[in-house]
């Protein structure tokens, strides 16, 4: 055999393995748009397609987001925003129009795998006023895309935080807070139902800036070096797990033991706030994309996880808000990242495509 094809053999072999491995890790990036300085939505996927980020979450229909993603094979979670829900829950007419305007208008193009309607919606927070239309909405939505043909294609699901989590320790005791589960209980029941999975944004970060007499820094960031929790026969070394994992026991309690959970959003600040570091961010970072690939103790497998997010973005507040990207608005990564899809994965996989294509076409 020539020298040059088994150069390509080996190649591929490498470029097979390095996409095996970014599967694995079923990781996402948020794309918020908060911003005045960020980049164009054609560059900001051509980005994405660069870097081998394969999942992205919107947080609206923004059609020139939607339109870049056009023929990217990029899979997206795709948000109905908060000030929609109310409409939406009003009639069926609504659902319709949005689901062609914003799903059908860009299918097949655009892999959408998720519908969220609304974001973090919750009795105990600000979003108080729209409790009472959250599941009305995820029911004319979930209507609306089977009658458009794609109800074996997309999921309709909402993304929650902690706050509706009245006990996480220990994590096999997790249960909603009592006074929410005349708001939890439909929606688990909705997602059992539907066979569709519970997104759950998920900060480590939070939980430990407010209450760090309590949570170790370590605990937070991945790198405790012995189990921190003995929970049966489950151990913990890292509060992620901790946290997903009370979200599991939660919804077993509720009768949603089959719901699934994505990870819809998680991150560190670099910047803002206290233990907001570009070296914790690093570290944090770093062990969540590599420990997406292992699962939890009562959920072992890949956990399809999308961090936040893609850039820095100016127009948030409070201060620390505008310090979780990836990138800078410049493109320019804010860390060298070597993990899973990290800043080397990612080279080294755009590298292997472009030797490989010479070699073949030198053959």
């Amino acid at each position: 055999m020539a020298t040059s094809q088994i150069a390509v053999i080996v190649l591929l072999g490498l470029l097979v393995a390095t996409n095996i491995h970014i599967t694995e890790a079923q990781l996402g990036v948020c794309y918020g748009m908060m911003g005045n300085n960020l980049p164009s939505h054609s560059e900001v996927i051509q980005l994405y397609k660069s870097r081998n980020i394969g999942r992205l979450r919107l947080y609206d229909p923004n059609h020139g987001a939607l339109n870049a993603l056009r023929g990217s094979n990029i899979e997206v979670i795709l948000g109905l925003p908060n000030v929609d829900v109310k409409h939406i829950a009003s009639g069926m007419e609504h659902a319709r129009w949005w689901v062609q305007k914003n799903v059908k208008d860009f299918w097949p193009d655009v892999k959408i795998k998720y519908i969220a309607v609304g974001n973090e919606i919750s009795p105990v927070t600000g979003t108080s006023s729209l409790t009472s239309f959250q599941v009305p909405a995820l029911v004319n939505i979930y209507k609306a895309v089977g009658e458009a043909g794609l109800g074996n294609d997309i999921k309709v699901s909402t993304s929650v935080d902690m706050t509706l989590i009245g006990n996480s320790y220990p994590p096999s005791q997790g249960s909603f807070r009592n006074d929410v589960r005349w708001f939890t209980d439909p929606i688990v029941g909705f997602l059992r139902d539907t066979r569709a999975p519970l997104l759950v944004n998920i900060y480590p970060y939070f939980s430990y800036s407010g209450n760090p007499g309590q949570i170790s820094l370590p605990y937070a960031l991945f790198t405790a070096p012995n189990v921190v929790v003995q929970d049966g026969s489950r151990q913990y070394r890292n509060l992620f797990d901790a946290m997903l994992d009370s979200v599991y026991a939660a919804m077993e309690r509720t009768g949603g033991g089959s719901v699934g959970i994505v990870v819809s959003e998680s991150g560190w600040p670099s910047a803002g706030a206290f233990g907001a570091t570009q070296d914790n961010a690093a570290t944090y970072l770093r062990n969540l994309i590599q420990h997406a690939k292992e699962g939890s103790p009562r959920k072992p497998g890949p956990i399809e996880t999308y961090i936040f997010a893609m850039f820095d973005e100016n127009n948030k507040n409070p201060e620390l808000e505008k310090h979780f990207g990836l990138f800078s608005p410049n493109k320019q990564p804010k860390y060298n990242l070597n993990f899973g899809v990290s800043e080397r994965v990612w080279d080294i996989s755009a590298e292997t495509n472009s030797t490989a294509s010479s070699l073949i076409s030198e053959m």
